[in-house]
């Protein structure tokens, strides 16, 4: 959902079915499409397109909006209809935590979870599990029933301001932890989203842009990633996208909603407009089944506009009770009609589930052997905040976080959206006073980097120094380049020139460049680590904790090669039409890399530990299903966590790049296990013809500690196979 078209908001509304909360009654003997059609049948037209067309519940300046009594301020409303005990719909956003949002809920903070990218770089779909179930405890506890979450697009561009939400460049890795998360959050009886369908690859002109991309290709690639998180998550709900895809507004696509969505993966659930995407009433013909955030389109299309061509027999009825009973049939699977729990969520227990999901979305890039710190005298942290917290990325997803009051960098403006939405928002997790903790015999210093020189000074005089960089990443913009902004190149240049035992730490939405690489003894990748990361970072820096993260998206040595080596749309007004080619099609990340021959400057799935870890060469276990074996050892002195993968690398002659399977291992040392994966047949396939097709021939697997460090391979022969969309 998005807040940056709310600077339009309409006078205030009125509505005709007051807030009250489901009548307390006995659980109904039936499944929930049998007891969502029974119900269904009772409801007046009133009361169906109450639930079909809904509001931004933000009384921002300026709108006019009164809430009805009783509503919280949120990002979604529906009133409900308390005679049938259909509670009313209460949608927050909760990507990484419940959202407060503008701060209009007083005092309200949640757990601040790390960002998605650090969650998928743990590659722990348990782990994804348990921080949704976090989220989805707490929204349940303030009365909300939908969960605006689940993103699940693929990293097209390494330069989308909202890659950090994501979950990374490869479908299988993005799907099962989206499906995990989803699981996670209806296991607390709040209906999850899974979103945006499809292809919301870049922020820039997002409202207006037409994405196009081969079909099939396209089935192949991201919604491939989509298909697995609904069958392994059953989110209640699909948020469709601003974008266009293929000359179709996203929300208002026939071929994607109801060909691909209903009918060839047979959804039960609803598709939930985003938040001002809607064009027409006719949206509702072509699969979309709610309207969100009404006032943020031109008119209430679910509701007037609708109601009118009902009333003139262009719209049947039978298809405005099948967008009804898809809702209810969601509220009803979920349990999210049912009251909640009279308990608060632990947020002792919830914090504890944060610092795991850091400690284990932490990439070691590099390391000389500096790390971890044992026998430095002297630390200097150097750069933005370290003394105070770590950076969280913005827009819609950023949470008020518990523990403190953060730290907020307004970037100014009159907009009072806009301006909210650019804030950077630091934690109060101290990087500095972590590292004091662990290491108290050592002199641990703090600059903050404002002048190159001056830090570099200081640097000199201490053992290691450690530079904290940042790139703010945020929804409704995307950056130019890879470069760090205002000026940390430089800095950390300048620092490793003058202490060549520099550490480099990096927080950031999206890769970077490193011009400073061959300079720098370690780089750590933090990502935006959540409201415990500053513990997290400091216990991988001191070794309390053994790195484990994983990456999951490529780190590109520059831009050049890039399927668009400029961002499309870049520098032009808003809002101004905007065609972007996708010629890579489901060739995304590491992927199209080995098909061009392309080394990155690091690689998807890389991360280095502070032990050692071997791999034997696959085996075959079963043929139907296909399930390969492996073992791995830990060879090192240290117990750690590794993260042996499986990859696809060719078909007969021709090289492939896919990932085909993973799991996350804890050893302690000279321990040894054995890992079978069970290969999903897709991944196999071309998807052609209506289907997926796995053709006949020689297959070579491989185990890999990234994309491009690849062990012995294992070629089987298999036969041709046929498999339904």
């Amino acid at each position: 959902m998005s807040l940056l078209r709310a600077a339009a908001l309409a006078a205030a509304l009125s509505f005709s079915v007051p807030f009250a909360p489901a009548a307390a009654r006995a659980p109904l003997p039936d499944d929930p499409d049998a007891r969502a059609a029974r119900v269904e049948a009772q409801m007046t037209d009133d009361e169906r397109f109450g639930l079909l067309s809904g509001i931004m519940a933000i009384p921002l300046p300026g709108s006019g909006l009164t809430l009805p009594a009783g509503v919280p301020v949120t990002a979604g409303y529906w009133p409900g209809v308390p005679r049938l005990g259909v509670p009313a719909l209460l949608a927050t956003d909760a990507s990484l935590g419940v959202v407060n949002p503008l701060q209009l809920r007083p005092g309200d903070t949640a757990t601040a979870l790390p960002s998605g990218l650090a969650l998928a770089a743990s590659f722990d779909p348990a782990l994804a599990e348990r921080a949704g179930a976090a989220i989805g405890r707490e929204a349940r506890a303030r009365g909300f029933n939908v969960l605006l979450g689940g993103g699940v697009n693929l990293a097209f561009d390494p330069r989308n301001g909202r890659n950090f939400e994501y979950l990374g460049e490869d479908p299988l890795l993005a799907g099962r932890m989206a499906g995990a998360a989803i699981r996670g959050v209806q296991s607390a009886g709040v209906v999850s989203t899974i979103k945006h369908f499809a292809l919301n690859a870049q922020e820039t002109q997002r409202m207006s842009l037409d994405a196009v991309i081969d079909r099939d290709a396209l089935r192949e690639g991201e919604l491939l990633a989509f298909q697995i998180g609904i069958e392994q998550g059953r989110p209640g709900a699909v948020m469709c996208a601003y974008n266009r895809l293929n000359g179709e507004r996203a929300c208002g696509n026939r071929w994607l909603l109801e060909d691909v969505l209903k009918r060839d993966w047979r959804f039960p659930g609803w598709v939930m407009s985003d938040w001002g995407a809607v064009d027409s009433p006719a949206f509702l013909l072509a699969g979309l089944d709610q309207q969100a955030g009404r006032q943020l389109d031109r008119e209430p299309w679910f509701d007037g506009p609708l109601r009118a061509q009902l009333a003139r027999g262009e719209v049947p009825r039978a298809r405005l009770a099948e967008a009804v009973r898809r809702i209810l049939r969601s509220v009803y699977a979920v349990g999210a009609d049912r009251a909640a729990p009279a308990a608060s969520p632990d947020p002792a227990a919830h914090a504890a589930v944060a610092l795991e999901a850091a400690r284990r979305g932490i990439v070691l890039l590099k390391n000389d052997g500096l790390l971890p710190l044992r026998e430095a005298g002297s630390v200097l942290l150097v750069g933005d905040n370290a003394d105070f917290g770590v950076l969280s990325g913005g827009g819609s997803s950023q949470v008020t976080p518990h523990g403190g009051r953060p730290r907020i960098v307004e970037p100014g403006g009159d907009d009072v959206i806009a301006a909210n939405f650019a804030r950077r928002l630091y934690m109060p997790s101290s990087p500095l006073l972590a590292l004091r903790g662990l290491l108290p015999a050592a002199r641990i210093g703090f600059h903050a980097g404002y002048s190159a020189d001056a830090a570099a000074a200081t640097a000199a005089r201490f053992d290691v120094a450690i530079v904290f960089a940042t790139r703010w990443e945020g929804e409704g913009s995307d950056h130019a380049t890879l470069e760090l902004p205002q000026g940390q190149d430089a800095l950390i240049q300048a620092v490793a020139a003058a202490n060549p035992r520099t550490i480099v730490v990096l927080q950031t939405g999206n890769p970077v460049a490193m011009p400073w690489l061959g300079a720098v003894a370690a780089v750590v990748q933090a990502w935006y680590p959540g409201q415990e990361g500053g513990r997290a970072i400091a216990e991988v820096l001191a070794g309390a904790v053994v790195p484990s993260g994983r990456l999951p998206l490529s780190f590109p040595r520059s831009l050049d090669a890039q399927p668009r080596a400029k961002l499309p749309g870049l520098g032009l007004p808003e809002r101004t039409p905007l065609r972007v080619d996708y010629p890579e099609g489901s060739f995304i990340g590491y992927r199209r890399l080995a098909r061009d021959g392309e080394v990155p400057l690091f690689a998807f799935g890389h991360g280095l530990s502070y032990t050692r870890f071997a791999h034997s060469a696959p085996r075959l276990l079963s043929r139907r299903p296909l399930t390969l074996a492996l073992t791995v050892r830990n060879e090192g002195a240290r117990a750690g966590a590794d993260v042996p993968q499986l990859y696809l690398v060719g078909r007969g002659s021709t090289p492939l790049q896919r990932l085909v399977g993973f799991e996350r291992v804890e050893l302690q040392p000279g321990e040894s296990r054995e890992l079978r994966m069970t290969l999903d047949p897709r991944l196999l396939a071309e998807f052609e013809r209506g289907a997926w097709q796995v053709p006949a021939g020689r297959y070579r697997f491989a185990v890999g500690r990234s994309a491009i460090e690849l062990g012995e391979a294992l070629e089987l022969q298999l036969p041709a196979r046929r498999l339904p969309p």
